[in-house]
């Protein structure tokens, strides 16, 4: 048996932890139909695996063995609990229906409990509202600020929406199963906007030291690929294909130091071509379905960037008429912000900025970094210094990501 250090187990532990905790999490759910006893179990299989792999040796596949002992562990809890024989036969009939649900979708070939779970999570009896907040944290693994900071909520609310989300699955009896197809329809609008924030929080981290979380955004896109196999909805495929093309920029759009580089500025020899190229197809697909989205308006304003071999190729009307078309299908704050910027490179800044005032002066996004940041970089260009300065200094009050703030204090210093 080939022997490791303390030292050497723990890294693998910790880096088995990284990339396998939510799968297990969501295994273990499915299982036991139950957040806080899999969480638990979880967190207590991740202890054992410290000891024992270090005393036998790390088995062949980690997640199975973790999976294997945290329903043990999941047992043992309950028996400590003095709820064993009480749930031992509804715990058993839960397994039986779970198993029987499974083997009728067998001819699917979905194995993966995450994607699984994100739709039983989704269901239609859970408030809208709570749907998506409850598996970005329970099945996701993102904290309650992350998300919070995704839906420009309070922390402390987001908490209570969270709570309420586990105690209607649980008093409901919502069973931890996969739909039907015939019910897919309903759920998929929530089941794409988790993936997206998913993505979302991966590409632009909400807070922390690093711009971006690469595990996040792999994982959303891996999600992705599995709900259009699954599922070739036209806003699956735009939805894909936004995160591909996006993602193709990951290596560009920070310095070895880990700041940021804006678009552009960035070095697009870097871009990923084949991310490109499929995140091309796949929304030329979705175009020509005609019954797409926003997501896919997203993906073809994104297809435009990629398209631009540089920053002063851009075709901002393009973008412009794209962000139009996003605007109607799905009207907010965050898309007129963004088609403000857009209409600022084609029209100058002036025009851009005066869009901007309008949103701020009305109360939309006054708590919204990015808005105060857009609004300071145009003032730069048309030499406002001091309307410069005070929203550069609004946005990194703001700003809760390291990067973000150092840019941004650099651009305020430049002034």
């Amino acid at each position: 048996m080939l022997v490791h250090s303390e030292q050497e187990i723990q890294r693998t532990v910790d880096a088995v932890y990284r990339s396998e905790s939510r799968r297990v999490m969501a295994t273990l759910v499915r299982l036991l139909h139950d957040f806080d006893l899999a969480e638990e179990a979880m967190h207590e299989a991740f202890v054992s695996a410290v000891k024992l792999w270090a005393e036998n040796g790390i088995p062949e596949n980690p997640r199975a063995w973790l999976v294997s002992t945290g329903r043990f562990k999941a047992i043992d809890s309950l028996r400590r609990r003095g709820r064993f024989e009480e749930l031992a036969q509804e715990v058993a009939v839960r397994f039986e229906e779970i198993a029987t649900s499974n083997a009728e979708r067998a001819n699917h070939d979905i194995e993966d409990d995450r994607l699984r779970l994100i739709f039983t999570c989704c269901h239609p009896a859970i408030d809208p509202l709570i749907q998506v907040p409850l598996t970005l944290r329970e099945v996701c693994g993102l904290s309650t600020e992350e998300v919070a900071s995704a839906f420009l909520t309070a922390t402390p609310t987001m908490a209570q929406r969270i709570v309420r989300g586990k105690a209607k699955i649980r008093d409901a009896g919502i069973p931890f199963a996969f739909p039907a197809t015939e019910d897919f329809p309903e759920r998929l609008d929530s089941v794409l906007s988790v993936i997206y924030l998913v993505f979302n929080e991966g590409y632009s981290a909400s807070s922390g030291d690093s711009v971006t979380r690469a595990d996040l955004s792999g994982e959303a896109i891996r999600l992705g690929r599995l709900l259009v196999e699954l599922l070739p909805d036209p806003e699956a495929m735009g939805l894909l294909s936004l995160m591909m093309l996006q993602e193709s920029r990951r290596h560009a759009r920070s310095t070895v130091d880990g700041d940021i580089i804006l678009l552009e500025e960035q070095d697009r020899s870097l871009w990923d071509v084949e991310l490109i190229g499929e995140g091309q197809l796949l929304v030329e697909r979705a175009l020509s379905t005609r019954r797409f989205g926003a997501y896919t308006v997203q993906a073809a304003i994104a297809a435009v960037h990629s398209q631009a071999r540089t920053a002063d190729a851009t075709d901002w009307r393009q973008i412009v008429a794209l962000y139009d078309a996003l605007l109607s299908i799905n009207p907010s704050p965050v898309v007129e912000l963004n088609r403000a910027v857009a209409i600022a490179m084609r029209d100058g800044s002036e025009a851009g900025l005066v869009l901007i005032d309008a949103i701020l002066k009305r109360g939309d996004l006054t708590e919204y970094h990015l808005a105060h940041a857009a609004r300071a970089e145009l003032c730069r260009r048309t030499g406002n210094v001091s309307g410069a300065k005070a929203a550069y200094e609004r946005a990194i009050s703001l700003a809760r990501q390291e990067p973000e703030r150092r840019f941004l204090a650099k651009r305020l210093a430049a002034l």
